[in-house]
């Protein structure tokens, strides 16, 4: 890595950085953010990122408190959140000189709120937030008095002309966005922007725009496009089969361009109706057509069986993953009629095994087989999929320690005496952190160097999806064959990791974070994956286990009764934001309605926290140490 101190050479310019890194230390810290479990769902993700989750409007009652009435507050906080969607309502409803007065009333504020927002910044860093096309013009407006007598006029005519050449538009476009960014410094995905939703594309999308202030955990889901992309054709077939049960095969086709016609033609061959393929259609979706309906029904069943054939020779060649129990199309009976399980005989429902053979049900046909290599080679030659997925790589860990936090998606597989349990390969066991340091090397090979389907680096991306000791799984069992055609509900269980209990254990908790090398007496452990079902506390362990998944999917809402969460953490301490659930964009810029709920404490700080007590701070430190050192070599010896 780069020496960031390698430019200061000289006595001025030693000195000036000491200066800045030693003043910068003692401003307040940075505010985070934390997502977890976006599952698509990009109209939701964007408000909050838009808002701050809830920060704009809290920048806005502080810089203009006791000016403005609620409806004015509201409508300057959805300019921020949507500027050119909110000019254009503007141009509809003004003109002439009453827009011109819109216009010196709205810069005006938005330089004062920009002001205001920018107070705990370096000017450098504010700067370096602006849009390059109005950073003089805004520093200009920004950095001098709108009331000192030898500014006045200069100042006026900077907004003037600004407006007068037609540039306010762009210029408030680009501000409100340098609010937004600076209103929340730093944003951590705790895993799963994948799947159920109808726009994950859309989500990387944005968090590629903002990669300088974002950082991901994978999740399990992410793991099953992540796979794709390396040419699993286990993650492959079951990111479909997903895909197709909540009717967003678009995904594949339109946002990355991967032709499914092939397995098309193949559903249409083998497959007809079946109730418990139809797709699952949020109320929020638009409905599919009857024909549409039936296709995507077909489709679903011709993928599900090709996932539950390509499991077979993977669980047969991989005894190290103790998953031979999962092994279940043998299990059939020779009619197809009951499948033997777990030691009991279940009746089959809904069954679409035509193109099982008894005597080798693990077996592609000629064609199946055909069409998992055509959709290898369409996952693997997919650029926006892979620019996506670099993405996701290269900002992505299985864990991350950052200011004194874990942040992990699912678990950290344990026993039920609460020891750290996990995958022995080649005679080593990795448990613990060692354990997602192991897999995450693995992941990063796999990736980036893909070799055959059949090698153990690809099949143990598939494991992550659904092994019994995967940290980003957290059960035994994934019980989607049971599921879709046993209606003996005894059979769905899918033994959830001791983990789950325990860690509302505080003991463990502190355990946790002494596996992961964190301060016990200021850490927290930061968990999505697992929805926070209606009348539980996300908050555990005396507040140092905080579970942040709490329903932007909306298949989850029912269960959880919000529309997510998020959680803050600035310099008076953290709090846990919970989410309304989010109609549309189109009705919240209607009737300018936020999704904001309640704001839950979970630690306050007794003195405000500075940027010394992060790890940037850390870093900043370091290099004060070496620039001082550095220093004391280039002073003249005093006389």
């Amino acid at each position: 890595m780069a020496d960031p101190t390698a430019a200061y050479q000289t006595l001025p310019a030693i000195t000036t950085e000491l200066i800045n890194l030693t003043a910068i230390l003692h401003l307040p810290k940075p505010t985070e953010a934390f997502m977890s479990d976006l599952h698509g769902e990009y109209d939701a993700f964007q408000h909050v990122l838009r808002s701050g989750s809830g920060n704009v409007k809290v920048k806005i009652q502080e810089c203009f408190i006791g000016e403005l009435t609620p409806t004015a507050l509201q409508e300057l906080a959805f300019l921020v959140y949507y500027p050119s969607e909110r000019l254009t309502v503007q141009h509809t409803r003004t003109t002439g000189e009453a827009l011109t007065q819109w216009y010196l009333t709205t810069v005006r504020q938005l330089l004062r709120l920009l002001a205001y927002t920018a107070m705990k910044y370096t000017r450098s860093k504010v700067r370096k937030a602006l849009d390059p096309n109005f950073v003089y013009i805004t520093e200009e407006l920004l950095y001098n008095s709108a009331t000192a007598d030898d500014k006045v006029t200069y100042y006026g005519t900077l907004i003037n002309t600004l407006i007068d050449l037609h540039q306010v538009d762009g210029w408030i476009v680009a501000t409100c966005h340098t609010i937004q960014r600076l209103t929340v410094d730093h944003w951590h995905i705790v895993g799963d922007i994948y799947d159920r939703g109808p726009a994950p594309d859309q989500i990387v999308e944005t968090l590629i725009q903002r990669s300088d202030t974002v950082d991901l955990q994978w999740g399990n889901h992410d793991i099953l496009w992540l796979g794709g992309a390396a040419g699993s054709p286990l993650c492959i077939a079951n990111l479909i089969r997903i895909c197709a049960r909540y009717g967003n095969l678009d995904i594949l086709e339109e946002a990355y361009g991967i032709n499914l016609r092939p397995l098309t033609r193949l559903a249409e061959r083998y497959y007809a109706d079946n109730p418990m393929f139809r797709p699952k259609l949020d109320s929020g979706r638009a409905p599919l057509s009857v024909d549409e309906q039936l296709e995507v029904t077909k489709i679903h069943q011709a993928i599900a069986i090709l996932q539950f054939k390509l499991e077979g020779p993977v669980i047969l060649r991989r005894p190290e993953f103790h998953m031979t129990h999962r092994l279940i199309l043998d299990k059939l009976t020779a009619d197809r009629t009951q499948v033997h399980l777990n030691g009991q005989d279940y009746p089959v429902t809904n069954g679409c095994f035509v193109t099982v053979d008894a005597a080798a049900p693990f077996t592609l046909l000629p064609e199946e087989q055909t069409v998992i290599d055509q959709l290898v080679h369409a996952f693997t030659h997919s650029e926006r999929l892979h620019r996506h997925m670099d993405f996701l790589v290269d900002h992505g860990h299985m864990f991350l320690q950052y200011n004194q936090n874990l942040l992990l998606h699912g678990c950290v597989p344990v026993n039920d005496a609460g020891a750290f349990v996990g995958l022995t390969l080649d005679g080593v066991t990795y448990a613990g952190r060692a354990l997602f340091e192991m897999l995450e090397a693995n992941l990063r090979v796999a990736y980036t160097h893909p070799a055959e389907s059949a090698d153990r680096a690809t099949d143990l991306l598939w494991y992550l999806w659904t092994g019994p000791y995967s940290p980003l799984f957290g059960k035994h069992d994934m019980t989607t064959f049971e599921r879709y055609f046993i209606q003996a509900t005894a059979a769905h269980d899918e033994h959830p990791n001791p983990y789950y209990h325990l860690r509302h254990d505080p003991a463990f908790v502190q355990r946790l974070l002494r596996e992961f090398g964190l301060d016990q007496a200021v850490g927290h452990v930061i968990n999505g994956h697992t929805p926070i079902k209606k009348g539980n506390s996300p908050i555990m362990a005396n507040r140092k286990m905080i579970v942040i998944d709490g329903g932007f999917s909306r298949p989850y809402q029912a269960t959880t009764g919000i529309g997510g969460y998020t959680l803050l953490d600035n310099s008076y301490g953290m709090q846990l934001v919970t989410h309304q659930p989010f109609v549309s964009k189109k009705e919240a810029l209607r009737d300018l309605t936020d999704i904001l709920s309640t704001k839950r404490v979970v630690a306050a700080e007794r003195q405000r926290r500075t940027v010394a007590q992060t790890d940037i701070g850390a870093a900043l430190q370091q290099q004060i140490a070496t620039l001082t050192a550095r220093l004391t070599t280039r002073q003249p010896p005093h006389k």
